[in-house]
């Protein structure tokens, strides 16, 4: 949800990319010299921008679980259960996207505020409800926002609409109110983008306006009729609805009842009711996947593929497995961070590993993972032209440039390990587009057959 990292020196790189603006940067350094030496004293590291964890020489000290990846099977990463709900499904259901346009076209649904007047006038009472995750300083950025959008259909329908405003816990007291909007936003975030409807899942990286329907390249992966998938999302933006701030049809925000507020608030006390939260979810989650899984994927009831179709309500046997990881880190909650290590440390010689982002900001750890292992490592970066920020204003602009800059650091490490052939870097570009998709592994990684 949101990257820690130190802050001091990525302000001075950064604002070093900007020439003439020498008050700007005395400012802006004492402000982090100051941060830094509060956040020493806290013995914490508050999450800064988007580069800093690159930049910063820290390295997070992750503890990963005993890991029993088998050489062949279906079952290589059943080791990740023991973190998170599995999912079993059949690939019949599983729906990868391949461009913006396919990604609208599913989207596309009858009118939101139509249906829920249709359940208004229904003879019976509806129990439609939609419930909305956003981030508080995202959603809230400039006079025509979000929230703004929001609010007539919050007004129309406050017992069937909930918006949820998520506020980072790091941004408080005085750096909340010295901080200027789009980049309090680096100080945290709520990432998650799930779509869900009835049983149906849709998991990507996109967000919902124009560009990302048009030309901003993304990922997606639909989850059609999974209702276990489509339940436990359900109960996680639910959860992160219930630590988030609720919007008002005034506009205003509370906290739910019996919630520490998280920027008013204790901080200790706030994190530590969010993690409770939230963790509650995963467990009570996988302990329902380990029952069901127990009782029908590895009993004799499973249909194979081609038996399914006329087997009623008899599912056919799983061939893909999900394990949704999430990564609260300012509620401790590190679990994404503790299997992707895993995933890098234990890819051997002969794997291959796909890793793609839009913004190479890889952490340190990381990086000597990638250097450090056999494992062949295909990445796929967004030039500097696809990128977001490309030719945008102020500092903002600055940051394709800094990203550039950090490939170069990390290639020429590359090379000077003599490691060209293993690990590959290659640039998306495509004229009048964007390049949004990040994932790690996707797809895990594949053997190479002998040759």
């Amino acid at each position: 949800m949101a990257a820690a990292a130190a802050g001091p020196v990525f302000w001075r790189r950064l604002l070093g990319l900007l020439p003439g603006r020498p008050g700007l940067a005395a400012l802006l350094g004492r402000l982090s010299d100051r941060l830094g030496r509060n956040r020493d004293r806290r013995r914490r590291r508050s999450p800064w921008l988007l580069l800093a964890p690159l930049l910063s020489p820290a390295v997070p000290q992750v503890t990963s679980p005993p890991c029993c990846l088998c050489p062949e099977g279906v079952h290589r990463f059943q080791w990740i259960r023991n973190l998170v709900p599995e999912f079993g499904v059949s690939s019949s259901h599983v729906r990868v996207l391949s461009s913006p346009a396919e990604f609208f076209e599913l989207m596309k649904v009858d009118c939101l505020e139509s249906t829920l007047e249709k359940s208004l006038q229904a003879k019976f009472p509806s129990d439609l409800k939609v419930s909305i995750l956003l981030d508080f300083t995202r959603g809230s950025r400039g006079r025509k926002n979000s929230r703004t959008m929001l609010l007539p259909l919050l007004q129309r329908f406050p017992e069937q609409v909930r918006v949820s405003l998520f506020h980072t816990p790091d941004l408080r007291g005085l750096l909340r109110l010295l901080v200027p909007e789009r980049l309090n936003e680096t100080i945290g975030l709520q990432h998650i983008k799930v779509y869900l409807f009835d049983n149906s899942v849709i998991l990507s990286g996109a967000n919902l306006s124009d560009s990302y329907f048009t030309n901003r390249q993304d990922r997606y992966v639909f989850l059609q009729d999974c209702p276990e998938i489509a339940d436990f999302f359900t109960e996680l933006v639910d959860a992160v609805g219930d630590v988030s701030l609720q919007l008002q049809g005034d506009d205003s925000v509370q906290v739910v009842e019996g919630m520490v507020h998280p920027y008013k608030g204790d901080r200790a006390a706030y994190c530590k009711a969010a993690n409770e939260r939230v963790m509650g979810v995963v467990s009570s989650a996988r302990a329902r996947q380990q029952a069901l899984h127990a009782q029908t994927f590895h009993s004799d009831s499973l249909l194979t593929q081609e038996d399914a179709a006329a087997a009623g309500d008899r599912r056919p046997a799983p061939d893909t497995w999900i394990y949704p990881l999430i990564q609260m880190k300012p509620f401790e909650i590190q679990i994404d961070e503790i299997v992707t290590e895993t995933l890098l440390t234990e890819a051997e010689r002969g794997a291959r590993v796909y890793l793609t982002t839009g913004y190479f900001n890889l952490t340190q750890a990381y990086m000597d993972l990638v250097l450090g292992t056999r494992a062949e490592y295909r990445i796929l970066l967004a030039s500097p032209e696809v990128n977001g920020f490309f030719g945008a204003r102020g500092a903002a602009g600055a940051i394709p440039a800094a990203y550039a800059h950090i490939e170069r650091q990390f290639y020429g490490e590359v090379c000077s390990r003599g490691q060209q052939a293993r690990v590959r870097l290659q640039e998306y570009w495509r004229s009048g587009w964007t390049f949004h998709a990040k994932g790690q592994s996707t797809g895990t990684w594949r053997p190479r057959s002998p040759s």
